[in-house]
């Protein structure tokens, strides 16, 4: 199976300098491949302590000219903060740096702070998202980027130098959202899971998703990658200490980073659902919220950690995994043991792991389900982290 590294770069309350954060996380980077590592990802981020991952092509083209295997992917590229022609145009420069080893992960953005910094309007992002997507994906597969929309609107030009590869099989977009099913089926890309959502419901929509990409495409989807906060230690009472103080706080910032308590989201057009994560906080608490989205993330010894990632994965039908090692304020001496157990211990195992394929693989699906149950009342403002059109 597909096991990929995912680096964050994290400071909440910049208890370290920023220059000692990145000089921690880098060298997670540049080990990954000698410690088996299939993929390195991070997201794109802006302004804050949260992620400080501003700028992902960037990054990954420092690290193809340091490795030559390693796979390049963004977790993600939020769109609407972008010129599309610029971001088809960072990707193609990065195949060809590499050697054709990179992957794009897109979506929509939500942090309000992000919008404003970058002088985007926060109700145009569902439209924007979906005709820069269009756009994009379009520009990569024919290398000319040209499109005629209600936001959008972008004269015939070619990509310089032409595209090295077919992104088909590695683009993927962190959307599974009803509005954005037929989109994303449409585009014919991948699916990768946030585990930000109770099981049930991403089971649920993915379902729904390769039942529409059928119909669209006439074959079956790739399948999807999940991506994973995930704290192992030798012992038990070591790892539930992760839980309790790093998972906790990881989960914490992301409530506060996205202002999920913010109920005017109801009056911003495309973030009408994220009205429900304020009344599920009313009723819960903050505490009680991050706690469950703390929940979601995996930790324990090896062999747990092992156990708890491959259940989500034969849940899911997945076809690869992305662990996250370094977040939450975790000093470096914890998060240098949470990586060395992972890449001797846990991710061994998970590469053994027969999923049918590298990344791109698509579904046997099988015989058909019976109709998914509507979402109870729990799942009304189930969180949903804001990369969803």
């Amino acid at each position: 199976m597909h096991t990929g590294l995912s680096l964050i770069f994290q400071n909440l309350g910049r208890s370290r300098t920023d220059a000692e954060v990145y000089r921690h996380e880098t060298r997670y980077a540049l080990e990954a491949e000698a410690a088996g590592f299939d993929s390195v990802w991070t997201p794109e981020h802006h302004f804050t302590d949260y992620d400080m991952t501003p700028n992902v092509p960037q990054f990954l083209s420092w690290l193809a000219g340091q490795t030559s295997r390693l796979r390049l992917g963004t977790m993600v590229s939020v769109l609407p903060w972008n010129d599309p022609v610029r971001v088809a145009e960072s990707f193609t420069l990065l195949d060809h740096l590499s050697g054709g080893r990179s992957l794009l992960g897109i979506g929509r953005g939500l942090g309000r702070t992000e919008f404003e910094g970058l002088r985007v309007e926060m109700g145009h992002s569902r439209r924007l998202f979906t005709e820069y997507a269009e756009a994009v994906t379009a520009g990569l597969e024919t290398g000319v980027m040209e499109y005629d929309g209600e936001l959008y609107r972008q004269p015939r030009v070619e990509i310089r130098p032409e595209p090295y590869a077919s992104f088909r099989g590695r683009t993927f977009a962190s959307a599974i959202s009803p509005e954005s099913i037929d989109l994303v089926a449409r585009l014919g890309v991948g699916i990768m899971v946030i585990a930000q959502k109770p099981w049930h419901t991403v089971e649920r929509e993915l379902e729904n998703y390769r039942r529409r990409f059928a119909e669209i495409n006439g074959t079956q989807p790739p399948k999807p990658i999940i991506a994973l906060f995930v704290g192992a230690a030798p012992t038990e009472e070591k790892a539930q200490h992760i839980r309790e103080h790093y998972l906790q706080n990881y989960a914490l910032s992301t409530v506060k980073h996205y202002e999920f308590d913010n109920v005017g989201f109801a009056d911003i057009e495309g973030y009408e659902y994220y009205a429900g994560l304020s009344r599920n906080i009313a009723k819960h608490g903050i505490e009680g919220f991050s706690s469950f989205l703390a929940d979601l993330q995996v930790w324990g010894t090896p062999d747990q950690v092992t156990a708890q990632v491959l259940e989500y994965v034969d849940r899911l039908n997945a076809g690869g995994v992305l662990m996250v090692p370094a977040y939450g304020g975790m000093p470096e001496d914890i998060a240098d043991a949470n990586f060395s157990l992972l890449s001797k211990e846990v991710l061994p195992a998970l590469k053994e792991y027969d999923v049918g394929g590298d990344l791109g693989v698509t579904y046997d699906m099988g015989p058909p389900r019976e109709p998914a149950a509507a979402a109870d009342e729990e799942d009304e403002g189930a969180p949903g982290i804001g990369l969803l059109p």
